[in-house]
């Protein structure tokens, strides 16, 4: 805990000078030297005996001593080499903490399999235990992170991260807002998304050239239970949002052109009493729910796929500005692409 204490600006700056590196650009590593605001994040996931913490981005380790000191458990996940040394300095006297020295994910749309595995693992060996995601997330990551464990069947029940504030803001949008898209659907079906506190580039260091936010996400179960398919969803959100201004008809006319008629989008929006005029960035989370859910129900009576269903369990919000969707009746054939990444290039440790 005294380390922890003294990360400073002052602190970390001597601290690196003494090992013989700095900070690494790439990498984005930006520290939060506000030890006040690394406590209130612990605080604020109520940690106990019982929990199972992943921490992704360790830094110098000063989060991982306030998580070993409060939780059952820790699993702490640093990519640097470097960083992970400072990690294992700092908690060698934890012996409540397991440290990963690799990339968290195993591409965009995984977990690592280790990683997986080692948090099973240390689930099992605690009665029941429940996994929560405690960390100064990695901006580059933070959108994948959170979205594949919400994707997960692991028994995650909370999040509390620093994240980029933009991202936070998207996650907690609710329709109509600029900020609201796939993933603030994807969010919103299935947990409770509320930013506690924004943060100022001051608090880090290197300082960030943007606002961060500590965010708390709280899984719901029944809310969860909504969803018919999950993964149909998640195929459902990415390829309605990549369009999200469009009418909506004629998004669904285009994404599922091989398996309904216009006819049948039609009657589909009529029975829920979605206007013509609808777009899907109007479109609140439950309404978007349980459409998604009658065109399940049609596909699976008729046991049918989406034209082109995606493994992707990341949640991206970028539009392609183009005039491919029509706002009336679509006749072109060619595919709807999956979004491309808009992940902040930042990363926080």
């Amino acid at each position: 805990m005294k380390d922890v204490q003294r990360q400073t600006r002052s602190y970390l700056m001597a601290l690196f000078k003494a090992h013989g590196f700095n900070p690494r650009g790439d990498l984005g590593q930006n520290f939060l030297i506000d030890v006040n605001l690394i406590e209130f994040a612990v605080r604020s996931a109520n940690l106990g005996p019982k929990d199972v913490v992943l921490e992704v981005g360790t830094g110098t380790g000063g989060m991982t001593t306030f998580l070993s000191a409060q939780a059952g458990h820790v699993i702490a996940v640093e990519i640097d080499r470097n960083m992970f040394a400072l990690t294992t300095y700092a908690t060698q006297d934890c012996t409540n903490v397991t440290l990963i020295n690799k990339d968290i994910l195993k591409n965009k749309n995984s977990f690592d399999p280790e990683v997986v595995q080692v948090i099973r693992e240390k689930l099992a060996a605690i009665p029941g235990s429940q996994l929560k995601l405690v960390a100064n997330l990695p901006y580059s990551v933070a959108t994948p992170v959170m979205s594949n464990l919400v994707a997960s069947d692991l028994p995650w029940q909370r999040m509390v991260t620093t994240i980029q504030w933009e991202l936070g803001e998207k996650m907690a949008a609710s329709e109509g807002r600029n900020s609201y898209g796939a993933l603030s659907v994807w969010m919103q079906s299935q947990t409770s998304v509320k930013i506690l506190r924004k943060l100022s580039p001051k608090v880090f260091w290197p300082r960030p050239g943007v606002d961060s936010a500590i965010v708390s996400v709280w899984k719901d179960e029944e809310l969860t239970r909504r969803i018919a398919d999950r993964r149909f969803f998640l195929d459902f959100l990415r390829r309605l949002f990549h369009h999200r201004r469009k009418l909506l008809r004629g998004v669904l006319v285009r994404m599922y052109r091989k398996q309904l008629t216009r006819e049948e989008i039609d009657q589909l929006m009529l029975d829920l009493n979605i206007p013509p005029e609808r777009r899907a960035e109007k479109m609140g989370v439950s309404d978007l729910v349980e459409l998604a859910n009658r065109v399940f129900e049609v596909f699976s009576a008729r046991g049918l796929q989406p034209e082109s269903e995606s493994e992707d369990t990341e949640v991206e919000d970028t539009e392609v500005e183009d005039t491919e969707v029509e706002d009336t009746e679509v006749e072109d054939e060619s595919e709807v692409s999956d979004p491309v990444d808009e992940s902040a290039t930042e990363e926080t440790d």
